[in-house]
């Protein structure tokens, strides 16, 4: 059996992929013992982070070949801003942070970098780059969801953050995971070429230690 181009790229960067879904704040929501302001800080930039995948599923529809995949980019820009949003604004409200708030926040510079590489990323090559740039976060938080749900070490009764934790390790967000896999496979189907195998697994590489390093923001924060 083929190996998915999504478990080479993640395979060839292991290290910084242990680092980001392994990271002190993750290892913070399944002990729960990570700090109120710290992930009060991570939610209201991710409200803005949020804001900019929008934008870089717009982006994929531009950089679509074809209906279909134009089809599939409009599916995430219209899930984000026409559910996520509001479901993550609805959050926010569980812990204290209010729509008004959410509205008046400025960008970190953590928030700046890593969104604003993805959009690099996405303008200055095809979809699979793109896709390669956003699968660190689409799919690494389900996986950490799905790891966390079923560890043994993972604090449950009183877990201030097992919300959080069953939302990414629930059937609606994995189905969303396994699509997005299924979906690089697809656009490698036509696009990619063993000479690409080293820019992307870059693109991966950076995309997965800025993710690290949201985590590093709010965790700093706090």
């Amino acid at each position: 059996m083929t190996t998915r181009l999504f478990d080479q790229l993640k395979a060839d960067n292991a290290p910084a992929w242990e680092a980001y879904t392994r990271h002190d704040f993750v290892m913070g929501m399944q002990s729960g013992e990570l700090s109120k302001a710290a992930f009060q800080y991570y939610l209201k930039q991710d409200y803005l982070f949020l804001i900019q995948f929008a934008r870089a599923y717009a982006l994929a529809i531009y950089k679509a070949e074809n209906l279909t995949e134009m089809r599939s980019a409009l599916a995430g820009v219209k899930a984000i801003l026409e559910m996520e949003m509001d479901l993550h604004v609805s959050y926010c409200a569980d812990w204290g942070i209010t729509a008004e708030e959410l509205e008046q926040l400025e960008e970190a510079p953590e928030n700046i970098a890593y969104t604003r590489f993805v959009l690099e990323r996405g303008m200055a090559g095809d979809l699979l780059d793109l896709m390669v740039a956003l699968s660190p976060c689409a799919i690494g938080y389900g996986e950490i969801g799905a790891e966390l749900a079923k560890s043994r070490e993972t604090k449950i009764e009183g877990n201030p953050y097992i919300t959080w934790i069953e939302m990414y390790a629930g059937d609606e967000y994995q189905a969303l995971v396994a699509d997005m896999i299924e979906e690089i496979d697809t656009l490698a189907a036509k696009r990619f070429t063993k000479a690409r195998f080293a820019d992307l697994s870059k693109t991966f590489a950076t995309a997965t230690r800025l993710e690290a390093d949201f985590w590093q923001m709010g965790l700093s924060a706090g």
